[in-house]
């Protein structure tokens, strides 16, 4: 049986970073250079390399994420896979925002990247950039996912939780694809029987803000969001809701924010097991709003990059309320 081809692109990150004069961290090693640290690649499969960007990924985002779409668009027939190497700070947006732009994909999109340089002795790079290797070759691999260190999350499901540790990641509130152990691939949920044809989409709307409410925040904060932003995602707290009541300052400004043509997604501030707007009072009064969203257990990033590529769709209310509800890649539940 012929070898499978992979490309791997290359967009910086900590995994490509080498000190620089001033002792600080910058992308500096190249696609090309990354594949010579892992020599255990060799024979897993044929590898061709295309360098995207050199970027911490801090200054990735939306026309970045575009950029990786039409790229692999634009050679999707000629690879079985795709890995790309990527900081870790934004990678679960990228993620989520692919999971998105690439919808249906029988071929594997894998990102990975590590906490320490590869070009460090101690680094977690080397095992990270052969496991995505080894995940997108392996029998039955499929859509967007992260794998790093010997997990496999699917790309609307993955967190960065740790800002130091080697287990960054984790997948929040669905459970891991696979792991790795001792380099063999166990899988723990199988890929879908059937996929429609693949589609791709290269346009974001960056125009999504997220409120993280606190304690005492004004409700003139959305009259001065509604020159620039099209959605807002409300971070409530516990499962979720507005405070002040139905004559509440908020709950006026929010449903003059909707009765705009805007979008508005309920989230919650905590982390895992998602919100709930049917619980209190508070939440009632949110879910009642005509118009308005609920994230309940999608992840942040998955909501603000659903929002981005709904907004790029329609802009009209009806129809971007009903993409955002339609379930991806596992994305809502």
């Amino acid at each position: 049986m012929p070898q499978k081809k992979i490309l791997l692109l290359a967009t910086g990150g900590t995994i490509a970073c080498k000190p620089t004069s001033r002792g600080v961290l910058a992308p500096a090693i190249s696609a090309g250079e990354l594949l010579q640290f892992v020599p255990e690649l060799e024979g897993l499969c044929q590898i061709d390399t295309l360098q995207l960007y050199d970027l911490d990924s801090t200054n990735i985002g939306p026309e970045h994420w575009c950029g990786m779409a039409r790229a692999i668009r634009d050679r999707y027939d000629a690879y079985d896979g795709f890995v790309i190497a990527h900081g870790t700070d934004t990678m679960a947006y990228t993620a989520a925002a692919l999971s998105y732009m690439i919808q249906n994909t029988a071929k594997p999109i894998v990102l990975t990247g590590s906490q320490k340089s590869i070009y460090n002795r101690d680094t977690d790079a080397r095992n990270n950039l052969l496991h995505a290797f080894a995940y997108a070759v392996s029998a039955g691999a499929w859509g967007v996912q992260i794998v790093f260190d010997n997990l496999v999350i699917l790309g609307t499901r993955a967190r960065k939780v740790r800002s130091k540790s080697l287990n960054a990641f984790s997948s929040i509130d669905y459970p891991e694809i696979a792991v790795f152990r001792d380099d063999r691939l166990i899988r723990y949920l199988p890929p879908p029987q059937t996929l429609p044809p693949v589609q791709f989409t290269d346009r974001m709307d960056p125009a999504v803000f997220v409120l993280r409410l606190v304690p005492g925040m004004r409700a003139d904060i959305f009259a001065a969001l509604k020159p620039y932003y099209h959605a807002v995602v409300i971070e409530g707290f516990g499962v979720g809701g507005l405070p002040g009541g139905e004559d509440g300052p908020l709950l006026h400004a929010v449903r003059d924010w909707l009765a705009s043509g805007r979008l508005a997604v309920f989230s919650t501030q905590v982390q895992h097991e998602g919100s709930d707007l049917s619980v209190y009072e508070v939440g009632r009064i949110a879910r009642d709003l005509p118009g308005a969203l609920e994230a309940r257990d999608m992840t942040p990033e998955a909501v603000v990059t659903k929002l981005m590529w709904v907004l790029a769709q329609t802009r009209d209310p009806a129809e971007a309320r009903a993409l955002f509800a339609q379930p991806v890649q596992h994305d809502l539940l």
